[in-house]
């Protein structure tokens, strides 16, 4: 979410009742950040990363492409099996966007930035089976006693100008309104609530439960639990070769129909989005990880439940740059600094799945290929993350 949201004047909101934390992702909200105006919003903090030298170019310039068939990698895994994880062969795929069925409006806007579709080989990996839940982060934060962002008070030097007030712990909590709202301001349904954090998901009244994927943690969150826990956060390349669980071309982690025989497959949003999500899959909210079918490699929640961090940095027109290049691109690491056009001067990170708050009306980034991005050191209660590990030869290397 933006920083000026982040850091707005805390807004008065209901607390979730419900079976999981309310909110998530409406299409790339909480990428969007609007210029900080009036003496209530902080100033936004200077970027130290520069922006990369590569040109922007139009994703909408690009050819589609087309998908082939994916190649995994024949070798077993070397390695005996690790807990809680599992073993992507890597291989050679077709990474990017599928058109949406229906060809819908907002699936098609979902897919701009992930074309065009283009040959990625990655190597071999274990990755773990669910996000992390907030009982694994919880033991992280007892071994380590970790702070994340949002439990810490916002520095004055990093905000200058802001009134003495907003410097409060918290985070970004999807905060519905009661009717029904125009969908081109994504500032009536986000609020920054004061006191929420990993502990207290939408705010000081409720609580984490253990099975839950952990959510409202910064980007160096997310990488501190990996580093801890002897791994690190997947690529993008990595994240969307295991998502497709050895399918090629299709828009679901499970295959070409949203609703196979008329079963949930992910935890998406029913209802009229914003302001009521009937829960008719099961959960109105946050689920506990796990719930939903996996996909073919045995992997849950790679589409909807909550967004999950990534390495590489943001760029709408990486995947033109990569296509540029020709050939297949071999584990790429995602481009050298971060640019969103809409906002230069702010360093995102791109999120992959989708979150339970993806709908067809709004977002539709449960389709697998399609990318998020956020603001690195702003936790929301959509967003969390999963970890990977190489295996041993490729660390010898």
């Amino acid at each position: 979410m933006t920083k000026a949201l982040r850091l707005a004047p805390p807004k008065r909101t209901k607390e979730s009742t419900q079976s999981g934390p309310l909110g998530r992702w409406v299409v790339a909200a909480i990428i969007i950040t609007a210029a900080l105006t009036g003496v209530s919003v902080l100033t936004q903090r200077h970027s130290e990363h520069q922006v990369a030298a590569l040109p922007h170019t139009s994703v909408s310039a690009a050819s589609v492409g087309e998908f082939l068939p994916t190649a995994p990698n024949s070798s077993p895994a070397s390695t005996q099996p690790r807990q809680g994880m599992v073993w992507i062969p890597g291989g050679e795929f077709s990474m990017g966007a599928q058109d949406p069925p229906g060809m819908d409006k907002v699936g098609m806007q979902a897919t701009e930035d992930s074309r065009p579709i283009h040959r990625v080989y990655v190597d071999g990996f274990w990755m773990d089976k669910t996000d992390v839940t907030n009982e694994e982060f919880a033991r992280f934060v007892r071994a380590t006693k970790y702070v994340t962002v949002a439990e810490r008070k916002p520095r004055l030097e990093d905000f200058p100008g802001a009134p003495p007030e907003n410097l409060v712990p918290g985070a970004v909590v999807f905060s519905p309104p009661d009717h029904p709202v125009s969908l081109n301001d994504h500032y009536q349904w986000w609020a920054y609530v004061a006191g929420a954090n990993w502990r207290h998901p939408t705010g000081p009244r409720s609580s984490a439960r253990d099975k839950d994927p952990v959510v409202d943690v910064a980007y160096e969150d997310a990488e501190a639990y990996a580093k801890w826990a002897a791994k690190r956060l997947p690529t993008e390349a990595e994240w969307e070769f295991a998502a497709r669980g050895g399918l090629s071309g299709k828009p679901f982690v499970w295959g070409s129909d949203f609703r196979p025989n008329g079963k949930w497959m992910a935890n998406t949003f029913q209802g009229r989005f914003p302001q009521k999500d009937t829960g008719t899959d099961g959960y109105v909210g946050v689920s506990p990880v796990g719930i939903y079918p996996p996909n073919g490699y045995g992997l849950y929640d790679m589409a909807g439940n909550v967004w999950q961090w990534v390495s590489d940095w943001y760029r709408p027109d990486y995947y033109v740059h990569l296509a540029l290049g020709g050939g297949v691109a071999r584990n790429p690491q995602g481009p050298a600094s971060s640019f969103d056009p809409g906002e230069p001067g702010e360093k995102k990170r791109v999120m992959r799945g989708g979150s339970f708050l993806c709908t067809d009306q709004y977002c539709s980034r449960y389709m697998v290929g399609t990318r998020g991005k956020g603001e690195v050191s702003t936790g929301t209660n959509h967003l969390g993350f999963r970890c990977v590990k190489e295996a041993p030869e490729k660390r010898k290397q």
